[in-house]
């Protein structure tokens, strides 16, 4: 009788040990998933500035998971500050603490000769390396990249002198929708231009966004799982802006010149500069069906239509990516879709 009763207990015992070791299992399960990081980490930019060394060169603590998670990383002596100055003569230092985990040099504006640039009258430089025009018409809104995540729009202004069959166009806004997300970056409508005032508006979510001047000279999502950083990269009318791990933009806002006016016989009138974006995108991440007059050329199978060796590679497929406007994903081609309608938006006509 008694060892049966000794049998029992130990049972008892037993049962009791292995329900404590669940219950401190699952806590420890419960305790990890509220401290997991957000989806979206934006490893690149996921570090703080340590102080500078003696010699002037910045240094980041890299916080990123992944390789280079808290390691230092220090800005190379050809370009020891991230924000220099003179911005137009030296490059800045760019961190980059995921798993390529470097401090490299690069110009902090736009290159309109370089891989997924858009300046101009519409000329692109497509993922493929192969430079084309893309017209458009003057007000018409069309989708630039359109992936499973990420929708690029761009409203257009112009003009069409006597005697033309087709419309000059320059971009004037851009729309970058992803997530539940849209962030506008667009040029002021300009009577007379002038270097140091800013015509560049930026909005989030349709309220309008002051980046600051002075400081770091950026504005960033607050609690966002998916960060977004827009820095100015000159004193005005001048800034990149990343989404973390969709895209990066340089964006310059600039006028048509009076000798650029007299040269393409464009005509405009004396009372606007036609004020527009030059900007060079680098994407992360696009899936290999990824479409949008841009978008497309990043294909791996993509081979360009465009002829080449011509003065002006044109770029048809203006009916496949028209959009009713810049804030839409709709187009024959377009493969974004929005989380929920986004209604505090309007139409953009022109800024």
């Amino acid at each position: 009788m008694d060892k049966r009763k000794s049998c029992m207990l130990l049972a008892f015992f037993l049962v009791f040990v292995l329900m404590e070791a669940n219950t401190v299992q699952a806590q420890k399960k419960s305790n990890s998933s509220s401290i997991k990081k957000s989806p979206y980490d934006a490893a690149i930019t996921h570090y703080y500035m340590l102080p500078t060394l003696p010699t002037g060169n910045e240094q980041a603590y890299c916080l990123a998971r992944g390789a280079c998670q808290n390691k230092t990383l220090v800005c190379p002596d050809q370009c020891k500050e991230r924000k220099p100055a003179q911005n137009k003569k030296q490059k800045g230092c760019f961190i980059d603490c995921s798993s390529k985990c470097e401090a490299t040099c690069r110009w902090r504006r736009p290159n309109c000769n370089g891989y997924g640039s858009l300046c101009y009258d519409p000329r692109f430089v497509g993922g493929d390396g192969v430079m084309f025009y893309f017209h458009g018409e003057k007000g018409g809104n069309f989708a630039i990249v359109s992936d499973d995540n990420l929708q690029i729009n761009a409203h257009l202004i112009g003009t069409r002198p006597q005697g033309r069959t087709r419309d000059f166009t320059w971009v004037q806004a851009l729309s970058i929708m992803f997530d539940t997300h849209t962030l506008v970056i667009a040029a002021k409508k300009v009577a007379h231009w002038d270097n140091n005032i800013d015509a560049l508006i930026v909005k989030w979510d349709g309220m309008v966004v002051d980046i600051p001047t002075d400081g770091e000279a950026e504005w960033r999502t607050n609690g966002e799982e998916r960060e977004v950083v827009v820095e100015r990269t000159d004193d005005a009318n001048t800034v990149r802006t990343t989404v973390a791990n969709l895209v990066e933009l340089n964006i310059k806002v600039r006028p048509i010149g009076k000798e650029e006016n007299r040269i393409h016989n464009y005509q405009l009138p004396e009372n606007d500069a036609f004020a527009h974006l030059e900007t060079q995108f680098k994407f992360f991440n696009l899936t290999d069906l990824v479409e949008g007059v841009l978008g497309k050329t990043y294909r791996p199978d993509y081979v360009s239509p465009v002829k080449i060796g011509v003065p002006m590679p044109m770029m048809g497929g203006e009916d496949k990516y028209r959009i009713p406007s810049i804030f839409s994903p709709l187009c024959s081609v377009c493969r974004f879709q929005r989380q929920f309608s986004f209604e505090a938006i309007k139409e953009v006509s022109e800024y």
